[in-house]
């Protein structure tokens, strides 16, 4: 029975920093561009696909091949606002419908070129840690170190420099952050990039685990919203929180509950949640910080 929880901990644990890259991502954006980005699933498909041709095609070493994923996807995202994004991002409506067209093409693009099938892309790392009556993926423990890792430097990024404040005074008040000399044209696609760069990590770490496939997004924009209306809109450090509550309760249910059971323990958690704190779990605090 203690096997067991240890086990199903590990494993909520490393869905949880999983989560949290991700909805870290997708709440930069909402709350420094107010932008809904539909795109955000496509992002982490496009890391995934691109750590995989990098590493299998071009030979690139697996670490490498994560690392240059993250970069193509952030330079992309960077592109992307600026071209697309940027000049209707006060129009929520136009941003809502550029995003999910962006979305589109991209599970079309990787459809055409990569096929509708899954892919199997095996973990460079296999085996696993043996207890009495549990074991605990090698794979899982990496992800989970690699993910933690991102999301403190994340943190000391948004937290601890320059730069991260002026982000978080774009977020909280974007005219008064104006009238200080902060510039949204240069922090708008920076916010962006960094954004979708920790999609495509996160895919490009994720999927070889998982599965990589072109309609792979849909569950991840999915868990995306959840995690980011449960921790509170705009707010990163709520974010962060409700990434582990979503990845410990799915870890939990899906062994203890077992299928539809277990997905619907989710949201059942997350109702009665929103029930106690209607704006998140840190909504309120993030809009006085």
């Amino acid at each position: 029975m203690l096997e067991g929880v240890i086990s199903s901990g590990i494993i909520g644990l490393s869905l949880g920093t999983q989560y949290a890259l991700t909805g870290i991502g997708f709440t930069l954006i909402f709350g420094i561009l107010g932008v809904v980005n539909f795109a955000h699933g496509g992002f982490y498909i496009l890391g995934g696909y691109l750590a995989y041709s990098l590493a299998h095609s071009l030979g690139v070493p697996y670490l490498a091949a994560v690392l240059l994923a993250a970069l193509g996807t952030g330079v992309l995202g960077y592109a992307v606002e600026i071209v697309l994004v940027e000049r209707r991002v006060a129009d929520h409506m136009a941003t809502m419908l550029i995003t999910l067209g962006l979305y589109q093409v991209m599970t079309t693009g990787a459809t055409l070129i990569y096929g509708q099938e899954p892919m199997e892309v095996r973990f460079p790392v296999s085996g696993s840690i043996h207890g009495h009556g549990f074991y605990i993926p090698y794979s899982s423990l990496i992800v989970l170190a690699a993910c933690a890792l991102t999301i403190a430097s994340v943190y000391l990024l948004i937290f601890k420099t320059r730069y991260g404040i002026a982000l978080r005074a774009m977020a909280d008040d974007r005219p008064v952050a104006r009238a200080l000399g902060i510039p949204p044209a240069r922090m708008f696609p920076m916010a962006f990039a960094i954004a979708t760069a920790l999609a495509g990590l996160t895919g490009a770490l994720v999927t070889p685990i998982l599965a990589l496939e072109p309609r792979g997004g849909d569950a991840v924009l999915g868990k995306a919203f959840i995690v980011v209306i449960l921790g509170g809109l705009g707010s990163v450090a709520g974010a962060t929180v409700a990434a582990f509550i979503v990845g410990l309760v799915e870890a939990y249910s899906s062994v203890y509950l077992g299928g539809s059971t277990g997905a619907l323990a989710l949201y059942v958690v997350v109702v009665l949640i929103l029930l106690v704190r209607p704006n998140g779990l840190l909504g309120a605090v993030a809009r006085k910080a």
